[in-house]
């Protein structure tokens, strides 16, 4: 690596850090220039440790110690600047100190992704980045073995997402579907019983469910606010619900994961 001080907001050799704000940002899907922004020291980290490629890194001088290990074997700048320079590249204000922009890992296949997982998780059409994230940090804790997002769902490399999800989006092996939901055809073809989280008046009690589940399951989770398509549910083996008080019919499509997950657990 190697140290460029930064002092100037408008260096083009900053292009890859400039005016991140969400506004601007979530107009951009998995870019064409194949890359994505690691947020702090420990997402950096964990990306370098998946064995993603950093291109360069931005951060505050007092960040340099502590990543400085990891990237000595790169051959890399490593952008150095005071905070108020940093707030007037990204458009945000860098409490956690560093930026990486990261090149894009390729995705594997969904074949490949199915080859020996036994919990897979779908994400349809899922655009809150915050869910996004907090739903493969979930995924990671609990033991599912993989993720599958449809064409219309949230980058899951967005930088909220990344930061959300702890880094843990960098280890859960995920992939997006070509096609959804004629792409359900691809989780049978593999041995997968697809089930549906949803309200719905023949769903199952996830409790009930969970005492027998099937070897190799997909859990389906929909969209904020609409759910599951209609589409998704007709292609689903069944429909599963969390048992709900108090009037609550549902939980947060990211709490909801966490319960689901929790209780369909693998043995071991």
């Amino acid at each position: 690596m190697h140290i460029v001080p930064i002092d100037d907001p408008a260096d083009p050799a900053l292009r890859d850090y400039v005016s991140l704000t969400d506004v601007v940002l979530r107009r951009l899907s998995e870019p064409a220039g194949g890359l994505y922004l690691a947020e702090s020291t420990k997402v950096i980290t964990r990306a370098l440790a998946a064995g993603h490629r950093p291109r360069s890194v931005l951060l505050q001088a007092k960040w340099l110690d502590e990543l400085a290990p990891l990237l000595a074997e790169y051959d890399i700048p490593v952008f150095q600047a005071e905070p108020a320079v940093l707030k007037r590249i990204t458009g945000f204000d860098m409490h956690r100190g560093a930026l990486a922009s990261m090149h894009r890992p390729t995705l594997p296949s969904v074949a490949e992704l199915l080859h020996g997982a036994r919990r897979v998780v779908v994400l349809e059409d899922i655009v809150d980045h915050t869910n996004v994230g907090a739903i493969f940090r979930a995924v990671a804790g609990l033991g599912a073995d993989a993720v599958l997002v449809t064409p219309r769902c949230a980058d899951p490399l967005y930088r909220r997402s990344v930061r959300v999800s702890m880094g843990t989006v960098l280890q859960v092996p995920w992939t997006r579907l070509a096609d959804w939901p004629d792409g359900a055809s691809q989780l049978h073809d593999a041995g997968f019983a697809i089930a549906a989280l949803a309200l719905d008046e023949t769903a199952i009690a996830l409790d009930a469910f969970a005492a027998d589940p099937p070897e190799r399951l997909a859990l389906l989770l929909g969209t904020e606010g609409d759910g599951l398509s209609h589409g998704a549910l007709a292609g689903s083996d069944l429909v599963v619900t969390i048992p709900m008080s108090r009037g609550v019919d549902s939980l947060n499509v990211a709490a909801a994961s966490a319960v689901a997950l929790w209780a369909l657990r693998p043995t071991p």
